[in-house]
Parts: structure tokens; sequence; C-alpha cells
């Protein structure tokens, strides 16, 4: 599933209030931020947020694709710039290194999930399907590079990404220990 791609092209103004959103959503919290601050912040009227995205939870929607569609751009080009099909199985953690450089409050998917943890929220529905893409990239990765037992590697793999972001905001090294950790756990399946 592409998150998003039903979602008409933002106006001018849609892309402010999507821009304002992210940056009020990520630093502050999806329930601490209401409609009124994310118009103010962007220069629009609530008319003209409500116009364009029907509800808060619509737009916290498009925020978080928003976000999807540059994580997965961004894990792409490190898959592309990996040397081998072994490079690419943990080309993730790679992205995640520069990733998690630049957005240091930690995973807005992981965030999302926790502010709003029922299934029907259209957030919550794009921070899962985050969450099962990369899984589900993991195992193709995998099985590309002809690792033994691809499925439960990119489980192990998936808990190891995840147990990374969660714990980036403490800079205590987790994000390169994982990469480290990943390298090998992808090293050991390629030679059984």
């Amino acid at each position: 599933m592409d998150i998003g791609s039903d979602v008409p092209p933002l106006t001018p103004a849609g892309r402010r209030i999507v821009d304002a959103a992210e940056e009020l959503f990520y630093e502050r919290g999806i329930t601490a931020v209401g409609v009124d601050l994310v118009a103010g912040h962007s220069g629009v009227t609530k008319r003209t947020l409500y116009n364009r995205f029907g509800s808060k939870d619509n737009l916290v929607a498009a925020y978080l694709a928003e976000r999807d569609r540059r994580w997965r751009s961004a894990v792409h080009a490190a898959v592309d710039a990996s040397g081998s099909a072994e490079e690419a199985v943990t080309a993730p953690f790679e992205a995640l290194r520069s990733w998690t450089a630049r957005y240091t409050r930690g995973c807005a998917f992981l965030n999302a999930l926790a502010e709003l943890p029922d299934p029907q929220r259209p957030g919550h529905r794009v921070a899962a399907e985050q969450k099962r893409w990369l899984l589900g990239l993991f195992e193709e990765l995998a099985t590309a590079a002809g690792c033994h037992g691809p499925a439960t590697l990119a489980t192990r793999l998936f808990v190891l990404h995840e147990g990374a972001v969660a714990t980036a905001p403490l800079s205590l090294g987790t994000v390169a220990a994982a990469g480290d950790l990943a390298r090998a756990l992808v090293r050991a399946a390629v030679r059984r």
C-alpha cells in the first residue's frame, strides 16, 4: 500500500498546513496541538484547514503520510547505494543513522501509535502501515540476498530497528550498535 496515493496534490495553503502540522505535532505531540494553533502557525484560517482536510484526524494522517513518503525515499536511497544484496538488507539502519541525526525527538510513527491507540483512527492506520512496510521490506531484501529464514531474520531486524528508533533520543549510541548487530545477523544468515 502506498500511503497517501489517493490524496490529491497539496495546494500552497495545504502544503503550509501540513508543514506547520508536522513541526507542531512532532515537537509538541498530536494530542497537545489543536487546529487553531496549526492554522495560526501556517497562516491560514481554521476554515481553510477544515476545507482541505476535513478534520484534525485527517490532518494527522496527512502529516504522517508525508513523513512516511520522506522516510521511504531515504530508505530506498540507502538500498540503492548499497554495494551488494547483503548490504542492502541493513540499508534501513544506514538511513536511520542520518534520519535520527535530523529528527531527535524519536519516531513520529511510534509517537503517533502511542497517542492514537484506536486502530480506526486514520493516523494510527498510517503509522501502523509504515511499520508493516518496513517489516516487509526487510523480508524482501533478506530474500533477495539469499538469507536463510528471511521471514525470521526480517522480524529480528525489525525489532532491532524499532528498538534503535525508540532509544535514539537517549544518545547512547544505540543506532550505531543496532546497525552493527544487524550486519552480524545478516552475515550469519547468508553463511548458512
